[in-house]
C-alpha cells in the first residue's frame, strides 16, 4: 500500500515533467533550455509548471479507472506538493 503511494507520486512527478516538456515544445518558439532560463529570469516558471501539471489529471483518472486508488493518491499528493511549492515561489 505505501509502496503504491510512493510509486504513484513518482509517476505523478514524471508526468508533470513530461507535461512541462510538451507544453514548451508546443507553445514556445525557443528551445527547452532557453525557455526554462527565460521563464526563471522573468518569473513565470511557476505558470509553466502549473500548466505541465494538467497531465497529472489524466494520470490520476487513469489510476481511478483501473481501481488503483493508492497510486492515484500518490499522484494527488505530488500535485498538491507542487502547488504548495509554486505558491511559496510566488510569494517569497
Amino acid at each position: 500500500m505505501k509502496k503504491d503511494i510512493i510509486s504513484g507520486a513518482i509517476i505523478g512527478l514524471i508526468a508533470n515533467v513530461i507535461g512541462v516538456y510538451l507544453y514548451i515544445l508546443a507553445f514556445s518558439d525557443n528551445t527547452f533550455d532557453v525557455t526554462i532560463k527565460k521563464s526563471l529570469d522573468e518569473g513565470y516558471f511557476g505558470k509553466i509548471v502549473t500548466l505541465g501539471a494538467v497531465l497529472n489529471l489524466a494520470v490520476f483518472f487513469l489510476f481511478i479507472k483501473k481501481k488503483q486508488d493508492h497510486k492515484a493518491r500518490g499522484v494527488l499528493t505530488i500535485t498538491v506538493i507542487i502547488a504548495i511549492l509554486i505558491m511559496a515561489l510566488k510569494f517569497l
